[in-house]
């Protein structure tokens, strides 16, 4: 633990906890996008996000962020939200252990569930789209990193159009095991920074490409998922794949980003593997 040498945050905290401001104590949290920090009051935990700064990814807005959580807050779905400022967003803390990696596929029907009452809530009124999101990845990445391949995936993201929504829902569009909280028998979701409004086909492709899942488990994924949604199992397919192309450039774009940004050897790693995926035309 340490003490806090952030005027913005000292100041949110101080606006919703004034009494307890004093006895406070920070650890920063690690993470791929970083930028937060848990925050101890005694018995209170809160969890206080960064806002706007240099290495802030495409699609991240705090500003939207809070709406979408306040909207989202009667749901029991998310966080409690407690304020922002320019600077930061406070949030209550989650309790409950994050998932390992290993303990995926024992929750992964619990994770359909949840996603399944995610889809159903109503609209946020933030939009997500990811051409806006590739494209704004290409323009802030270093001009010499800038191959061929990656233009050329650009070009066809560009030229053939997102795919049409099945249905639009409420997606997280960050699922996977470092995002999953067990509370009990109850499964929680955190980080909702690139959540919106899209595709409930395109989060299930993210949820398959994101955590490398089996072909068993994306059959067990897709089946329990359409049970839900009372959806045609092969036309769900479909979709999942017709978005499969578009989540494989925008996980790499990612990746070279966050290396360009941090220096990482692991992002570069990372990051090389996709191109040669999308240079070799290989999901």
């Amino acid at each position: 633990m340490q003490s806090c040498t952030d005027s913005a945050l000292e100041r949110l905290i101080t606006q919703y906890f004034p009494a307890a401001q004093a006895a406070a104590s920070f650890s920063p949290l690690a993470g791929l996008s970083g930028y937060s920090v848990r925050v101890s009051l005694g018995e209170t935990q809160l969890l206080a996000r960064q806002g706007a700064g240099a290495l802030t990814m495409p699609g991240v807005d705090r500003r939207r962020e809070y709406r979408l959580l306040r909207k989202l807050g009667a749901s029991g779905l998310v966080p409690q939200v407690y304020g922002r400022n320019r600077h930061w967003l406070l949030l209550a803390w989650q309790p409950g252990k994050v998932l390992s990696v290993g303990e995926w596929d024992r929750w992964q029907d619990r994770v359909v569930d949840e996603v399944a009452r995610l889809h159903r809530q109503p609209l946020t009124g933030y939009p997500l789209r990811l051409l806006p999101l590739l494209e704004d990845y290409w323009q802030r990445s270093v001009p010499a990193r800038r191959q061929i391949y990656w233009l050329r995936a650009l070009k066809r993201c560009q030229r053939e159009g997102e795919p049409k929504a099945l249905r639009t829902g409420v997606l997280h569009m960050d699922i996977h095991s470092g995002n999953l909280v067990a509370e009990g028998d109850r499964l929680r979701l955190i980080d909702w920074e690139y959540a919106g409004d899209g595709d409930t086909a395109l989060e299930l492709a993210a949820i398959v490409s994101g955590n490398g899942l089996t072909a068993l488990q994306q059959q067990r994924l897709i089946a329990r998922y359409a049970s839900h949604q009372h959806w045609d199992e092969d036309t769900l397919w479909r979709q999942v794949n017709r978005w499969q192309p578009w989540l494989a450039l925008l996980a790499t774009s990612w990746y070279e980003l966050r290396w360009q940004q941090s220096g990482e050897q692991h992002f570069q790693t990372l990051a090389a593997a996709g191109w040669q995926r999308i240079s070799s035309g290989k999901r």
